[in-house]
């Protein structure tokens, strides 16, 4: 395996890095799976939160089709600017908002269909967030999310949390790279849909094998993860970064194969009604 890597190549804000990397490798096709599942009909109104750069979003339009609507909603702009700027799918017009999961600027009972793809977890006040997905579906509505699951059900965000942990100052980092995993267990999210106000709560556990040809393949991932939080990798020197790349490729010396590196990853997926 190669050790260079042109670390300066990866330039652009962060919701253009993760349309670029995460999207295709990652969250692509659980989105996939998420929107499969909830299934949206022709005519319904369906919306996405925590929208992102729009992947979910852009995957429902075309199930509702000309007569249904996909609207996206999430807190960071610069997200929003990204899913403008992406050609729209066939289907449903798509309409981002710029808005609080918590307090969102849509009107009551507009929505058939509610989407989450790894977005509670980051919610300030997710209690919050569930009240006003259940206030903007219909009554009868359902909705659709998911979590990765707790970090010993996806030991290679240890693994590289630890790696990192031990490049960066930062005595916060490491938990910082563990927070996606941070809302893993299934009845504190059965508890927080339920308060939100939904009925018929079933969670089930899915897993999926995530591909990358190489380390260096993987490291833009974390390389969003990091900027996200602080920015530690980017200032780290030539040599430093070297280490920090053979250190992963040992972190991850478990998952590879012949076609480079397959890493299972185990997300809780829930549905309810409203």
């Amino acid at each position: 395996m190669s050790q260079q890597m042109d670390w300066e190549g990866y330039g652009g804000s962060v919701a253009e890095l993760h349309e670029r990397y995460e999207v295709p490798v990652l969250f692509g096709p659980w989105a996939a799976d998420l929107v499969a599942l909830a299934a949206p009909q022709t005519s319904e109104r369906v919306l996405d939160v925590a929208c992102g750069t729009g992947v979910v979003a852009r995957l429902a339009a075309p199930l509702v089709g000309p007569t249904g609507t996909v609207a996206g909603l999430d807190l960071n702009a610069e997200m929003l600017a990204v899913a403008r700027t992406l050609p729209p799918p066939p289907g449903a017009q798509l309409t981002w908002h710029e808005g609080n999961a918590s307090a969102m600027p849509l009107a009551d009972a507009t929505f058939d269909v509610g989407l989450c793809q790894q977005g509670v977890q980051f919610f300030p006040d997710r209690a919050a967030a569930l009240r006003e997905m259940h206030r903007v579906l219909a009554p009868g509505g359902r909705l659709v999310l998911s979590v990765w699951r707790a970090p010993q059900h996806n030991p290679h965000s240890v693994a590289l949390a630890e790696v990192v942990a031990r490049h960066v100052r930062s005595p916060e980092t490491k938990a910082r790279v563990l927070a996606p995993w941070a809302f893993g267990d299934l009845e504190a999210l059965r508890t927080v849909i339920t308060s939100g106000g939904f009925r018929a709560v079933r969670i089930r556990i899915a897993a999926r094998l995530v591909r990358f040809p190489s380390v260096e393949a993987f490291i833009p991932r974390l390389l969003i993860t990091i900027r996200v939080t602080g920015g530690e990798i980017a200032t780290l020197d030539t040599a430093a970064r070297a280490t920090l790349l053979r250190e992963m490729s040992e972190a991850l010396r478990a998952y590879r194969d012949d076609e480079g590196y397959a890493v299972p990853m185990e997300a809780h997926v829930a549905v309810a009604q409203a």
